[in-house]
């Protein structure tokens, strides 16, 4: 499918890969401690839950230029959550091997958004 031909924000692919995180990340810190409750566990609810919301506010946006600019909160939002995922390695709550799957999806989803800021950065001329 075209992006042009896309309606609404769901059927973005970036937006899909966005909400799996999304998803991972919820179920990741159901195993943390609970004092990180209002910690560390908050803050990669927030984060992640930023990028899908900031891909689907930006999808709502008049201007191509509005679009851009909430993609690129929307990768600092995905950059934000890998720290804090780091963050949960050097305390030990993951291991280096899920530290390092969730690199991969951080990766991948990080490339579409790119692909996508580009495309609509194409659409401004």
């Amino acid at each position: 499918m075209e992006k042009s031909a896309y309606r609404s924000f769901t059927d973005l692919d970036v937006w899909k890969k966005a909400r799996i995180l999304k998803n991972d990340i919820r179920e990741l810190v159901k195993t943390f401690p609970s004092e990180e409750k209002y910690r560390l566990v908050d803050q990669l609810i927030r984060s992640s839950r930023a990028i899908c919301s900031n891909i689907a506010e930006g999808h709502g946006r008049f201007t191509f230029k509005d679009q851009i600019h909430f993609c690129i909160q929307a990768r600092g939002s995905l950059s934000e959550t890998y720290n804090h995922l780091i963050d949960a390695f050097d305390c030990g709550y993951i291991t280096d091997l899920l530290l390092e799957k969730f690199r991969l999806q951080i990766e991948e989803i990080h490339g579409l958004l790119n692909g996508y800021i580009s495309y609509l950065r194409k659409n401004i001329q």
